[in-house]
């Protein structure tokens, strides 16, 4: 089995890499492989909405050449996946943002029921705000939320600070952890996947 973690800061080593990084001693303990990938400082396409990854013949979003296009197929082949960001005006990060956005409008049927958690990196506020918004992508495309006893927000200002946030690197232990078991649950059992339910788009303006 494979985790893939999602770093949303442009950042190599800062607190959100800090914070994915502390699990992967777990992971590897119980014998699930575990990558970082980095959004990186190169930019990242925003959706356009063309609608080519509902058209075309390998459902794929258009943009190929960016962090997205080139491991959008290690993404959504992983077992699990984790997103983390730096809090930007109470939300996630522009990059992070985009690439989200792509993932989950272009890939939300090979997303749903894979065990998914969100994590976010402050300074000081904003973090429920951001760890609410990462939740949404995950609602909507009927991922299956990893739980924890508290929210996912790790403090620290400067570089390596969040180490500090010992409630903080607990809290990044307990999704390693939750997901762990999470994951072979489901490899354990034979039970069908629930089918999407046929939905009625409804407009409000005609």
């Amino acid at each position: 089995m494979k985790v893939i973690a999602i770093n949303g800061s442009p950042r190599k080593d800062g607190n959100t890499y800090t914070a994915l990084a502390s699990m992967r001693k777990i992971f590897e303990d119980e014998g699930i492989e575990y990558e970082i990938i980095q959004i990186g400082t190169k930019p990242v396409y925003n959706c356009i909405g063309c609608g080519q990854c509902r058209k075309s013949r390998d459902k794929k979003c258009i943009f190929k050449d960016d962090v997205l296009g080139e491991n959008i197929d290690k993404i959504t082949s992983a077992d699990g996946l984790i997103f983390g960001t730096p809090v930007y005006y109470a939300g996630i990060s522009g990059g992070m943002k985009s690439f989200m956005d792509r993932l989950f409008y272009s890939s939300a049927s090979k997303l749903a029921f894979k065990p998914v958690a969100g994590l976010c990196s402050l300074r000081r506020s904003g973090g429920v705000e951001t760890f609410n918004q990462l939740n949404n992508y995950f609602s909507l495309s009927r991922s299956i939320i990893v739980p924890t006893s508290y929210w996912s927000a790790f403090h620290g200002a400067a570089k390596g600070e969040v180490v500090q946030d010992l409630e903080g690197m607990d809290s990044a232990k307990e999704i390693a952890q939750n997901m762990c078991w999470l994951l072979k649950v489901l490899a354990s059992t034979d039970v069908p996947l629930p089918p999407a339910m046929p939905k009625a788009r409804t407009n409000f303006i005609r």
